[in-house]
């Protein structure tokens, strides 16, 4: 075989796609067959008046450039001038030229079919496939010969070559085999071909791998072939991920982008390019396919994963044709629209796109719509998840109209219709209208309003019942509702949760369980912070139910590192000691508030929790129950048992000595301690309130210089407790305090204070010389309110800026 291709035949050389005619014959060849000119087997021949024969093209071409150099036609061989450039056409030479080709051609292809067997060597293999590919691009009618030569099964097995080399080749030849011949195509889609090309693809940076696309390319113009190569595993995923290739080089990027673009003819290709990330195939049949395409693909839609950025995408894209889908088709083209923004209603930014395109009337109408054309309660559900999502975005509902006289989200009527849906329709529809109501109550410019249409319906108690359901979402979104409205309607709260009906106590096993720590834990507990400190009636069950011990319980085994759950350990602690703190806000009208604190030593608790760096709120809450607890040690400091006299001492006084009694509270002149009076002295709380006094949160600072102002309060020795600020070093921060003027409270907190210090002669004498303490008392004594400034009248008299007229006048009365 080798030998008939005369052994020179250059198997690696692509540059010369005809390969020259004396290494491809078998017969000998005429010098009668070769045209003069070209060298080569003429195919056309013709004669001219001289009966010298050349190729017809190869002629004309000669007789143009005459023509064009101004000469006169002339035989090229002889150089004599022609009186006519007629040419005859060579029939005779041409048919015998046609039977030499046909003989060369069948003995050519016969050798190439005994070459292309996996059992031959590379040196015969090459040659044949490179023939193959010389005959195909010779002509287009032999790429049927070579069909009806079955030499097509042949090329394929040579994909399975141990030599890279021929199977690189054997890829590029079966590319020009199947190029423009639909029925080659057909043959390569039989069996496993297809696949096996596929597997080339996973060849990382080969050549392998570019010819394999280019063929792929090729069988992907056959709409037949579109749906075999999708159908392969992994086809598609591989051809997305070459296109977005910065290793791949350009060209073959390209083959797969174009590949790709024919597999968009069969609509499961279109889903696995949207599963593998290529969305855009999917969206242009949304936006443009057939009405049954666009509505099978849009529920098909509302299955994917897809990240935030992509939904964005998607609701840009689509969202208004889906949503006027959702507004105008049947009830299966509905049902499929509403699948769609479901998906992709999930993130903030998304949400927001949609809204813009118009989703909220459309929504609403089809939950509050009854009747005829009314959608179903499984569409309903679908309906309140998207409003549930959109309305978390955190967008301004009050400003967007959704009904008729411009009614909003908020809007009285609206609302009522929510609240009467919640109550007459199945747990998952209630839940998510109960995220509805969460997402707009936690809105400041919208929660007022949802608050007074709550109240005007009467719908409190229902609301607080669904803290007992069963279903852990439903019950986590009551809670979340309840929270949000707690500040405004706090009172009605509590005297729901109070009802004998049990939702306070469910509340308190959600916090209880000891399970980590979950949204709906932190969301109870802060629930639970929010209502009235003051209510006396909650506060009383609570104690009764022993709410407080599995609190404490719980703080404890977050400050011992037991408890699971990063996430939501933050507020969820600083629920837990708000509502821990309740119980210092009570203690003169409920002894079993003292006994509790005793049991489990709270002020030593809050002192220590003083020092939680980072976490604001827990110091502000802390300071402030430290603030209850020290106003009750005056009430509970037990005053000594003086001895009895003796007989002698009854009879003559002068005998009597009084008895010396040591171990005195400075501040409450009586027996103290921590635990059981609470006095902060005792406890050593003075100088870790003092730290807090600069502190960044003015809140933290208030509920600070509130707790140290209990030390010079009445009902204490004032002297004492000044002189126990100045052992801890505190005149000077509490100074900057009221120097600082950072709020009207911390002001009048701060006035209040220091004039009570100043009250100390040495230390009046030495503020008097700093002007800027007389500033900030007289700015207060100016600007603030009647009370801070008769306070600040005072302090200005202990520094003599203001003269003190009480020795002068008489008392008037």
């Amino acid at each position: 075989m080798a030998g008939s291709w005369d052994g020179g035949y250059d198997s690696g050389s692509q540059s010369d796609g005809s390969y020259h005619f004396e290494r491809l014959h078998i017969e000998p060849i005429y010098d009668a067959f070769v045209c003069p000119l070209t060298k080569q087997v003429m195919r056309d021949p013709v004669t001219l008046e001289n009966g010298q024969t050349f190729e017809r093209e190869a002629i004309e071409k000669w007789f143009k450039e005459c023509r064009e150099n101004g000469r006169k036609p002339v035989c090229p061989l002889t150089q004599k001038e022609l009186r006519s450039t007629d040419l005859n056409p060579s029939i005779a030479l041409r048919n015998t030229i046609e039977e030499w080709n046909a003989r060369n051609e069948a003995a050519q292809l016969d050798m190439a079919r005994k070459s292309l067997n996996l059992g031959s060597s590379e040196s015969d293999i090459m040659p044949a496939l490179k023939y193959v590919q010389y005959f195909c691009q010779s002509s287009r009618s032999n790429k049927h010969v070579v069909h009806n030569s079955e030499l097509i099964p042949m090329i394929i097995d040579m994909l399975k070559s141990s030599s890279r080399k021929v199977r690189c080749t054997a890829l590029e030849t079966l590319r020009i085999v199947v190029e423009e011949d639909d029925d080659n195509k057909e043959i390569l889609g039989q069996g496993d071909t297809v696949r096996t090309i596929v597997k080339f693809l996973s060849h990382e940076l080969s050549r392998e791998r570019e010819e394999a696309v280019s063929l792929l390319y090729e069988l992907s113009k056959s709409e037949a072939l579109c749906e075999k190569i999708g159908s392969i595993n992994g086809a598609i995923l591989i051809l997305v991920g070459m296109t977005s290739s910065k290793s791949e080089n350009l060209l073959t990027v390209e083959k797969a982008e174009k590949t790709l673009a024919n597999l968009e003819k069969c609509e499961n290709n279109v889903r696995q390019m949207a599963e593998n990330g290529r969305l855009q195939p999917l969206l242009t049949q949304i936006l443009e396919g057939p009405q049954e395409t666009k509505l099978s693909l849009a529920a098909f839609l509302g299955d994917l994963a897809l990240n935030s950025d992509v939904k964005v995408l998607v609701a840009r894209t689509v969202g208004s044709c889906l949503i006027n889908i959702m507004k105008s088709g049947n009830m299966q083209a509905r049902e499929a629209a509403l699948k769609a923004l479901n998906q992709i209603s999930s993130c903030e930014p998304s949400a927001k796109v949609l809204i813009h395109a118009g989703i909220l009337p459309p929504l609403v109408k089809d939950l509050f719509t009854v009747g005829s054309n009314h959608l179903p309660m499984r569409l309903k559900e679908v309906s309140a998840t998207i409003l549930a999502n959109v309305v978390n975005s955190g967008h301004d509902f009050d400003s967007i109209t959704v009904g008729p006289d411009n009614q909003t989200l908020v809007s009285e009527d609206i609302v009522h219709n929510l609240l009467h849906l919640i109550s007459n329709t199945g747990p998952t529809i209630e839940c998510k209208l109960l995220q509805v109501l969460v997402g707009l109550t936690s809105s400041p410019t919208t929660v007022l309003s949802v608050v007074s249409a709550i109240k005007s319906s009467g719908a409190t108690i229902s609301l607080v019942q669904f803290v007992e359901a069963p279903q852990n979402d439903l019950r986590l979104a009551s809670i979340e509702l309840i929270q949000n409205l707690s500040p405004h309607m706090g009172h009605e709260l509590a005297d729901a949760l109070r009802g004998a009906v049990g939702q306070l106590g469910s509340l308190i096993r959600v916090i209880s369980e000891n399970v980590g720590i979950s949204k709906e834990q932190a969301a109870a507990v802060g629930l639970l912070a929010e209502l009235p400190e003051r209510d006396l009636g909650l506060t009383r069950q609570m104690l009764d139910e022993g709410a407080f011990g599995l609190i404490f319980s719980r703080v404890k085994s977050i400050q011992l590192g037991e408890t699971r759950g990063s996430r939501f350990v933050t507020p969820f602690l600083e629920g837990l000691l708000s509502v821990l703190a309740r119980v210092t806000f009570v203690l003169s009208d409920e002894p079993d508030a003292i006994a509790l604190c005793r049991e489990h030593n709270l002020a030593a608790l809050f002192i220590e929790l003083l020092q939680s760096n980072g976490l604001d709120k827990v110091q502000m809450v802390s300071a402030t129950a430290l603030e209850n607890l020290s106003l009750e040690s005056k009430n509970l400091t037990k005053l000594p048992e003086l001895p009895p006299s003796g007989f002698c001492a009854s009879i003559f006084p002068c005998f009597s000595k009084q008895p010396v009694i040591t171990g005195l509270c400075r501040l409450h002149r009586g027996l103290c301690s921590l635990k059981e009076t609470f006095c902060l002295l005792e406890g050593h709380a003075v100088e870790k309130l003092i730290a807090l006094l600069d502190h960044t949160n003015e809140k933290v600072v208030e509920a600070s210089l509130a707790a140290l102002s209990t030390v010079i309060d009445d009902g204490v020795d004032i002297e004492q407790g000044v002189m126990v600020l100045c052992e801890a070093q505190g005149i000077k921060p509490i100074l900057d305090v009221l120097l600082e003027k950072r709020t009207e409270n911390l002001q009048r907190r701060a006035v209040w204070v220091v004039e009570r210090i100043l009250r100390t002669d040495d230390i009046a004498y030495e503020v008097s010389g700093d002007p800027n303490v007389s500033t900030a008392l007289v700015d207060a004594f100016q600007h603030a309110d009647y009370r801070t400034r008769q306070i600040a009248e005072r302090a200005l008299k202990h520094i003599d800026k203001i003269p003190n007229f009480s020795g002068i006048f008489p008392n008037m009365g």
